[in-house]
């Protein structure tokens, strides 16, 4: 009787666990969701009840409701309840909480909102880049780490791409192919420069990488995947692509390597790569995937990309051998994956086929894509905002037919390099990927996403494309803006509506690849032509905005923007000062350039001052999250100046390409340099430079005590 009473009582506990996990035998979706929303509200997620719901015809779908003060959030997975929540936040709070602070004084009891319904038409909701784990986290420690995980669970990710310790698998790898390790260290760029690195683009520069390097990015990115996998997610790892250490190439001289060029280094940084049929791609790529897998479990996505931004290893007439060479190599790819997990789907890039359009015919691509089983592989047709913008063409997808029956995601690249200017296409982002999905020939379209290569600015444009992961239909901008603005300062009084209907006309109606500033740049970029909004309807609307302090100044967000918005008016008045220097300078009137340029220098000293209030434009971050990667004193060292570098000379032809409006490089690079250029050292300018990445920097800038009294003054003051 007693072990008859215990099987009862274990099958009524197993109901009831599998009811608090939403449905009979599901993964708990609602604790790790329940989790995240506390990580944001503390103790009042208690009063939030979760239900699981089904899918809608496999889709993901979430319901919200709030009835006299009950908060009701349903949802069949754990990143849609987030998602309703971050919605019910913003919607029905007049709340947020984004990268650069929060607007978050929430109410003691949660306000009605009417029940909300909605079903996602993607399978995955993409994020990241390549790139990102360069221009923005290569130096994250988990701290940050878990913050981006939360800040994409309650935007709805699903899909994040996860490259962390990528050099500390391929280390082993390579240990098992019978080079040492000095060999294998040899290889590796500096932390910064990973990205470039694994897309087979750039070797060595700033290394090598340390032992207390590696084993802390194994250790990372065991929370990071396994965080991922804790809320859902499906996180796509790296894979081998088909690039080689130098020692590998001369150990095997019988070998037919390519040497591949880009970027402007020196033969010694650049790849070799494995022609296709050689059996060790497949054994290399299998061992890659295993090694992986040992580590931190098995996985699905695997991103491979041979030919990022470089050519084919074929003759240029050659169309026949080019074929058959793509095809070789996409099959070798796909099967140097599946060595190692016979389930693994293969990912793969699509910014090389729009940006090297002319390479990536149609013949091209089907040839790449001929021997992989349509459901073996994703494409992520990465950047779908700069046909129009960039390269004067067609979008990618529909130049190549859907993709030819493969899956793809639909994503954006809204940023370049970590660039903070104000810069986008709203109204393309509340449209472009609905439309794509009622278009004929659309093909397999998976997803959707956005792949900045630099997070934490422009903050409109990610809250946007959150919200377009979500829905078939294009978002009505006169709609969304105000639910917007409240959420995010608290308020949308009519100067700040005629403020964002400014920023819209212009600097949120196009997308700039490299928006800076000339001081930024010393002399205007003829290889990167730079541009940035600085017409009078975008200045007019920075004063509109700044009108609205009186109401709003105790709104973090809006001091933040106010701030920025501010920074920039008076930077774009210094940038012309300083334009006005350089034409002054070349027509050697050297008395009236050394006065313009004393009141551009002028001018954005009071700018670097205004930005070290904000909390995301700040050079001091940026160096203490490399230095705090150090163990010893030479790696903090180090570290840093493999940040500084790639902010500002890069390596290569990529000078400036980074740059960023930040308080400390204001004062202590971008306004020496300046005035370095205007002096007798001139030509010793790259030497100043590499000076200056080598020397540990100290922060200097005092902020002002009413930052946003002075950005007013500031703007006022420079009103023509």
């Amino acid at each position: 009787m007693k072990g008859y009473f215990l099987t009862c009582f274990s099958i009524i506990w197993v109901f009831f666990l599998s009811a608090c996990a939403g449905t009979s035998g599901s993964a708990d979706i609602i604790t790790p969701a329940k989790q995240v929303i506390e990580r944001q509200i503390g103790e009042r997620v208690k009063g939030i009840s979760f239900q699981y719901i089904e899918p809608v015809d496999g889709k993901e779908t979430f319901e919200i409701d709030a009835k006299a003060g009950v908060l009701t959030l349903k949802g069949s997975s754990t990143v849609s309840l987030c998602y309703a929540f971050h919605t019910y936040l913003k919607e029905g709070c007049q709340a947020m909480k984004t990268w650069g602070g929060e607007h978050a004084s929430l109410p003691a009891e949660w306000p009605d909102y009417s029940l909300r319904k909605q079903t996602t038409p993607y399978e995955y909701r993409y994020f990241l880049n390549v790139c990102t784990y360069g221009y923005t986290t290569p130096y994250w420690d988990w701290s940050r780490w878990e913050k981006e995980i939360d800040w994409m669970a309650l935007r709805g990710v699903n899909m994040p791409l996860a490259t962390v310790a990528s050099e500390a698998i391929a280390e082993r790898v390579w240990l098992r192919m019978g080079l040492t390790k000095e060999e294998i260290r040899e290889f590796f760029t500096a932390p910064a420069h990973l990205p470039w690195h694994r897309m087979g683009n750039l070797n060595t520069w700033d290394g090598p990488l340390t032992d207390a390097w590696q084993e802390g990015q194994i250790e990372l990115q065991h929370h990071i995947i396994n965080r991922m996998r804790e809320l859902g997610m499906e996180p796509i790892a790296p894979a081998f692509a088909g690039f080689v250490p130098m020692a590998f190439a001369k150990k095997h001289a019988e070998v037919d390597f390519k040497h591949l060029e880009w970027g402007g280094f020196e033969d010694r940084f650049n790849a070799y790569v494995l022609p296709p049929d050689s059996p060790f791609f497949e054994e290399i790529g299998k061992l890659f995937v295993e090694e992986w897998e040992k580590e931190f479990g098995k996985n699905t996505f695997y991103l491979s990309d041979s030919f990022n931004e470089m050519r084919l290893p074929v003759a240029k007439n050659d169309v026949e051998g080019k074929h058959k060479l793509l095809a070789q190599y996409g099959e070798s790819i796909y099967r140097s994956i599946t060595a190692g997990n016979p389930d693994a789907v293969w990912v793969t890039q699509g910014w090389t086929f729009g940006y090297q359009h002319d390479f990536w015919d149609k013949a091209s691509l089907q040839a790449l894509l001929s021997r992989v089983p349509d459901d073996k592989m994703v494409i992520v047709d990465l950047g779908n905002d700069y046909p129009k913008w960039v390269w004067g063409t067609e979008q990618t997808w529909k130049v190549q037919d859907g993709f030819y029956g493969k899956k793809w995601i639909f994503s954006y690249v809204p940023n370049f390099g970590g660039k903070t200017p104000m810069t986008g296409d709203l109204q393309m982002y509340a449209s472009s990927s609905a439309e794509a999905l009622h278009t004929e020939g659309h093909g397999n379209l998976i997803g959707f996403g956005s792949a900045p290569e630099g997070l934490e600015n422009n903050e409109v444009v990610y809250e946007l494309l959150a919200d377009m992961g979500w829905t078939d239909r294009p978002i009505h901008l006169d709609q969304w803006m105000p639910v917007y603005c409240k959420a995010r300062y608290g308020a949308y009084p009519q100067p700040m509506k005629e403020a964002w209907d400014k920023f819209r006309k212009t600097a949120y109606s196009c997308l700039y690849s490299y928006p800076r500033f000339t001081w930024q740049t010393v002399i205007p970029d003829t290889l990167r032509i730079s541009k940035i909004d600085t017409s009078e309807e975008f200045l007019r609307g920075v004063e509109q905005f700044l009108s609205c302090a009186d109401s709003l100044k105790s709104s973090p967000l809006y001091v933040n923007d106010a701030l920025e918005y501010a920074a920039h008016y008076v930077a774009a008045k210094a940038d012309k000062l300083y334009t006005r220097a350089l034409d002054e300078d070349a027509s050697g009137n050297k008395v009236a350039a050394r006065k313009s340029l004393e009141e551009a220098v002028g001018l954005l000293l009071q700018v670097d001052r205004l930005l070290a209030s904000h909390p995301l434009y700040r050079l001091e971050e940026w160096v203490k999250l490399a230095r705090n990667s150090g163990t010893t004193p030479e790696e903090k060292d180090a570290y840093e100046a493999n940040a500084k570098r790639l902010i500002t000379t890069w390596g290569g032809i990529q000078e400036d390409y980074a740059a960023r409006f930040w308080s400390g490089l204001i004062k202590d690079y971008y306004i020496p340099r300046m005035q370095r250029y205007f002096s007798p050292d001139r030509d010793k300018l790259d030497e100043w430079e590499e000076e200056w990445i080598q020397t540990p920097w100290k922060n200097t800038t005092i902020p002002f005590d009413h930052p946003l009294e002075e950005a007013i003054k500031m703007v006022n003051a420079t009103l023509e």
